[in-house]
């Protein structure tokens, strides 16, 4: 995989930067720019190397409008239409990468939290132009490579409600960390293979093989929850004391994903990790939506050592070592 700052001369240049600028909005106005802010830097480097910029992203809605995000190019650079509003994008397209590919004589990713997906702007394009990595993206391999040979005592906090997606990590870090704490709707399938009662809360089908990570002796669950309507919903704070001393134990922590149904308004756990570790001044690695809305709302994004812009990235990353859109890059 080669970097942008590697390309040579870029005077004159057309370059075409993919960027994740699908960022939370409200209102119509955005709520949270951080990723916005991160790429940033990739294209004042190109337009200051004197390079013609054109700037691609995606809004998840096909008929939203774009032109809210002009404000935050560089001058110099252009904004192109929303990539999802043509059918191509998504189908990974030939014809449309290389309708793509036709604006442009060089292409750059920076658009890490989306490239475990392949899409035409993703995987496409590569093909078909000399291809390189933005700052922000060698940045986030840069960083989360280091999480595979980590300082010890490790600690690895995942939470959320997508097992599937996150088991491949579990199984990974099992061998990797020193303790994972699980908690979310994730903890609620240990529950379930210890043979405990979880009422109606929210567990994942299918045999995951749980009995085998337990056996590892690195799972740590929530001792205490708290309940409502017979739905596990949050972590107690019996649990948060617990995590508090893993934390202050640990060298290194990575963490993804809330301890509790945060999109339902049951964030105190999660805001309560936060804080810990944002205080304890401990290495810290974190990524994953909800994750990060935590973060914002509580103005901690200067207390951690590095915020990945990915979640679903993050995770395929570190479970995998590679993404579709690193290795069409290669």
């Amino acid at each position: 995989m080669k970097f942008i700052t590697e390309a040579g001369d870029l005077k004159g240049k057309r370059v075409l930067v993919r960027v994740d600028w699908s960022v939370p909005m409200h209102g119509g106005k955005v709520i949270d720019d951080y990723a916005i802010r991160a790429s940033l830097p990739t294209l004042q480097y190109l337009v200051g190397e004197g390079a013609q910029v054109l700037v691609a992203t995606h809004l998840e809605s096909t008929t939203d409008s774009i032109e809210f995000l002009e404000k935050y190019l560089p001058v110099g650079a252009t904004l192109l239409p929303n990539l999802r509003a043509n059918p191509g994008e998504e189908e990974n397209s030939e014809e449309f990468a290389r309708e793509l590919a036709a604006q442009a004589d060089i292409y750059v990713n920076d658009a890490f939290s989306v490239s475990h997906r392949e899409h035409a702007s993703l995987v496409g394009v590569p093909k078909l132009l000399p291809s390189y990595a933005g700052l922000r993206f060698a940045e986030e391999v840069r960083r989360l490579s280091q999480l595979f040979y980590p300082k010890h005592p490790f600690l690895f906090i995942v939470g959320g409600a997508k097992f599937d997606t996150k088991l491949p990590l579990l199984k990974k870090f099992v061998n990797i960390a020193d303790d994972i704490f699980v908690g979310g709707a994730l903890a609620n399938n240990f529950f379930k293979e210890r043979g405990e009662d979880v009422g109606s809360s929210l567990v994942s089908g299918g045999d995951f093989g749980l009995a085998d990570l337990l056996a590892s002796g690195k799972i740590l669950l929530p001792e205490d929850t708290i309940t409502v309507d017979d739905k596990i919903l949050d972590v107690g704070p019996v649990s948060l004391e617990t995590l508090k001393e893993k934390v202050n134990a640990a060298r290194m922590i990575l963490w993804n994903g809330p301890l509790g149904s945060y999109e339902n308004g049951y964030k105190v756990g999660t805001l309560a990790l936060a804080r810990m570790i944002a205080e304890s001044g401990k290495e810290s690695f974190v990524g994953g939506g909800d994750t990060l809305s935590a973060i914002h709302e509580l103005k901690l994004f200067d207390k951690f050592s590095f915020i990945s812009t990915g979640g679903g990235a993050m995770i395929t990353f570190l479970a995998t070592g590679t993404l579709p859109a690193i290795e069409a890059l290669k």
